[in-house]
């Protein structure tokens, strides 16, 4: 069994195959929003959770889990966070009374702003080292691998 040279933080060197190479990229995106977290001490969970609830204005929490391909309980921890942070309330849903809705505060809406901010600012520090039509390529590629029958 082959194993994967510390987790992907060190640059793939000559031999590595596609997969590698598309996985260190990722890899390199990711920690870069992360470390740009930081500044407000939100995990990537945490802030992927906000945008989510802030684009779904009032979900569930179930629903929630299931955008973030999470499971429910790791979910309801998530929102626990958030919302003693005052950056989410839980709220009943006005047409299910058993059902509980997670909506973003004003504090939160404002920090998902920013949040989004420094997602873009970590992608545009990573394909600026591309030229348009690379870009373009890239997208291109990655597209058709993601497609769908």
């Amino acid at each position: 069994m082959r194993s994967w040279p510390h987790r992907h933080r060190e640059p793939p060197g000559p031999e590595a195959d596609l997969s590698e190479l598309l996985l260190h990229a990722a890899h390199q995106m990711r920690h870069g929003w992360a470390q740009s977290l930081a500044e407000w001490d939100l995990s990537p969970h945490q802030a992927m959770a906000l945008r989510t609830a802030d684009a779904e204005d009032g979900g569930r929490v179930s629903d929630l889990a299931t955008r973030l391909r999470i499971a429910a309980r790791s979910a309801t921890e998530v929102v626990d966070g958030l919302e003693e942070r005052g950056l989410v309330r839980r709220c009943p849903s006005p047409t299910d009374r058993r059902a509980v809705l997670v909506q973003v505060t004003e504090e939160g809406r404002a920090l998902a702003a920013r949040v989004e901010g420094a997602r873009k600012e970590t992608q545009l520090a990573m394909f600026d080292r591309l030229d348009d039509g690379e870009r373009e390529q890239l997208e291109h590629l990655l597209r058709a691998l993601i497609a769908r029958d």
